[in-house]
């Protein structure tokens, strides 16, 4: 079948401006390409038309940055993994979903509890439901009694660890996590780096050596530094904490060094800035949640001071959220790019972010992330000009994937 979508404006995914007046074409599931004026006798026979006035097309958005066994609504880690791993597949079937209605077509799951993502993008392979095309690690390798030890991926020494990158290339994963500090687990030092030099060297020489990317978890700048000289290819949330108080201190010889390598870095500024926004919705707060928000204000100003340092370093960003993790929607890209703009990002740079360069900085650039003939028709279409207001992105006319319509939510009331 053959579609043709028009718009007034089509956004391409790969850092142009948007082409005006366009018409994107798509048979098969596939786009066959963008046309500014006449479209070609070829795409346009035979073809049904959906004309969108005053509105935007785009391609779907991918949100590099998801743990789809979490609710999202504030359920500590320590009390989400006590479910059995059929509720936590449950769960993350839920929120694969509204992730998808979201217009967001593709996610990268972070990690998750054994196989649980595995069965569920099998499921999905299969066709026996709905949701967006997952990227998945399976357990994120951490030390033992680590940041999310309990996910079923501890792992030491550098036997120890070659073997683990192989069991998990085994199980099927798509690339390769590791928790290169401590984190959000109770009891772990998300201050300083887990792993030795040489442990992390070999985490990421296996995982090359099998064809796999490396994406490494780092809160601080001793860990950042240890994943760039091991040559790792993706670094999540690049913190530079130096105590258990939520305290940073900015490094330019790190970031320096990170920018030079050229490894893109998700900054998941979304977590602090959905606590933020769900604590700021609640009224009559009592003296103890009302410093629970003053610090997480603080928080979210120091992190996007520190993503705005990096960005002048030159340090490159993909968008995504850590949805799932405290209060994190699976619906909340746009606030992603809306905090990524407030650190210094111009809105078709953050669109950017979480559309072609996102595919790219995860090696899914030859499938989808961009309008481009060939690729897999997952387009968007957004009430008026995200240009204009991100905001936009949450007001959605149609979600494509594969060519094939998807229930999109409602838009919020303004």
């Amino acid at each position: 079948m053959k579609t043709l979508l028009k718009a007034d404006r089509v956004i391409v995914g790969d850092g142009r401006a948007p082409l005006t007046g366009a018409t994107v074409a798509i048979e098969d599931g596939r786009i066959t390409g963008v046309y500014q004026g006449d479209v070609p006798e070829s795409a346009a026979a035979g073809a049904t038309i959906r004309e969108f006035a005053g509105a935007t097309i785009m391609p779907g958005m991918i949100d590099t940055h998801v743990h789809l066994n979490l609710p999202g609504d504030g359920t500590s880690l320590e009390d989400a993994v006590k479910e059995d791993e059929g509720v936590l597949i449950a769960t993350a079937t839920f929120t694969a979903g509204r992730a998808l209605a979201a217009g967001i077509t593709t996610v990268r799951d972070l990690g998750a509890m054994n196989s649980t993502v595995f069965n569920l993008k099998r499921a999905l392979a299969l066709g026996h439901g709905t949701g967006p095309r997952i990227v998945a690690c399976g357990q994120p390798i951490t030390i033992t009694g680590g940041h999310t030890w309990y996910l079923g991926g501890e792992a030491d020494g550098v036997d120890g660890l070659r073997k683990k990158v192989r069991g998990m290339v085994k199980q099927g994963a798509d690339f390769i996590k590791v928790m290169g500090s401590g984190g959000g687990t109770v009891g772990t030092l998300s201050w300083r780096a887990a792993y030795t030099r040489e442990e992390m060297q070999a985490l990421a020489d296996q995982a090359h050596a099998l064809d796999r990317k490396i994406a490494v978890h780092c809160l601080c700048a001793e860990s950042t530094e240890q994943a760039i000289d091991a040559g790792v290819d993706h670094i999540e949330h690049a913190g530079f904490l130096t105590d258990g108080k939520g305290n940073q201190k900015f490094d330019p010889r790190v970031a320096d060094k990170l920018a030079k390598s050229g490894i893109p870095v998700t900054g998941t500024l979304a977590v602090s800035g959905a606590v933020v926004k769900m604590m700021s919705a609640r009224e009559n707060l009592t003296e103890a949640e009302q410093a629970f928000l003053t610090r997480w204000r603080g928080m979210m100003a120091d992190n996007i001071e520190q993503f705005r340092k990096l960005r002048e370093a030159g340090v490159r960003f993909v968008a995504g959220t850590d949805a799932g993790w405290r209060f994190t929607p699976f619906d909340g890209l746009p606030l992603e790019m809306e905090m990524m703009q407030q650190g210094g990002m111009s809105t078709l740079e953050a669109i950017t972010a979480g559309t072609g360069f996102a595919a790219k900085a995860i090696g899914i650039h030859d499938k989808v992330g961009t309008l481009t003939a060939g690729l897999a028709a997952d387009v968007i279409v957004v009430k008026g000009n995200p240009l204009d207001d991100l905001d936009r992105l949450r007001h959605l006319e149609l979600v494509l994937q594969a060519g094939v319509v998807r229930p999109h939510a409602e838009a919020p009331a303004a």
